[in-house]
């Protein structure tokens, strides 16, 4: 696949996108759902060399393919690493997945009911490194906690400015502001980010796109001028922190908007599985929210 090709996927494939990104904060947690317990390593290079055993082994199986998984997003880590002898970028692109490579480097503090993304003082070196091994785009997250305007426009504005840098090198950012699932002022949250972007959008150059990840709303469709805006090549949604099953139902009521599930998609797998057991796992979760994203579901006004 080319850029124009990938582009065109990204556009108006069908299937969603895999998150396999887990950076060094969550991995040992990602590890431990796996069935892998920290005993298991004692360096941090052990630890990062299991966590790619479980991406690549993802990635290798015949039931991880382009037909449904239309785009994985991959920790740096994972984008140097390689699967059965090829970058793990030029694996992806082999099976028909879109590569994205995860850019932020974590989050500050809260302030004013949000988390903004920390310092990237190398982000352009890392750009160059992603764009030279075929990588489409890249995925930056923040966090919302609360509905506080001042907060939500700060993460919004952070969010923007990244993703012209990153348009600047020629690549799609997917720019992710998450609302908190816990926080009791989701729904506000939800009105707030979507004027925030609106208004965002509004002043990107004519013919700019971008992508969107975004926390599955309150309020079912809550984000449709965002799926229809002309700025807006995809909106594709977090499960959050909910359960496989209930992220599906809500992803479905949702129409235009696919899946960008991490723990949903990998919940069920396990490092002691035979081959066998673990393409069936990982199958049955690629059914499920492949389902849930190209299948919507009417919901009563």
């Amino acid at each position: 696949m080319n850029t124009t090709e990938m582009t065109a996927k990204m556009a108006t494939g069908n299937g969603f996108i895999a998150a396999l990104d887990q950076s060094g904060g969550s991995t040992p947690k990602a590890l431990a759902g796996y069935g892998v317990t920290e005993d298991a390593w004692t360096t941090e290079e052990e630890m990062f060399g299991l966590i790619h055993d479980m991406r690549a082994r993802i990635i290798r199986s015949d039931v991880f393919h382009g037909e449904k998984v239309i785009g994985a997003i991959l920790f740096e880590r994972t984008m140097d690493g390689h699967v059965d002898g090829k970058s793990v970028p030029a694996a992806l692109i082999e099976k028909g997945v879109v590569p994205f490579i995860k850019i932020d480097k974590g989050l500050e503090d809260e302030v004013n009911g949000v988390q903004l993304m920390k310092p990237m003082p190398t982000l352009d070196a890392l750009l160059e490194k992603s764009k030279a091994l075929g990588v489409y785009g890249t995925k930056e997250r923040s966090v919302i906690n609360s509905a506080n305007r001042e907060g939500i426009a700060a993460v919004v504005a952070q969010q923007f400015e990244v993703g012209m840098q990153v348009l600047g090198h020629g690549m799609m950012p997917i720019i992710e502001p998450e609302v908190n699932i816990k926080s009791d002022t989701r729904a506000e949250c939800d009105t707030m980010l979507l004027d925030e972007i609106l208004k965002a959008l509004d002043v990107l150059p004519e013919g700019t796109q971008v992508m969107l990840k975004l926390s599955l709303p309150v309020a079912p469709c809550t984000f449709d001028p965002l799926v229809n805006h002309p700025k807006v090549l995809r909106v594709v949604a977090l499960s959050g922190g909910f359960k496989r099953p209930e992220a599906c139902v809500e992803l479905a009521k949702n129409t235009g908007i696919i899946a960008s599930f991490s723990r949903a998609l990998l919940e069920d797998l396990r490092h002691q599985m035979t081959n066998a057991e673990f393409d069936a796992a990982l199958g049955a979760a690629i059914n499920d929210i492949y389902t849930g994203s190209t299948q919507k579901t009417l919901v009563a006004a």
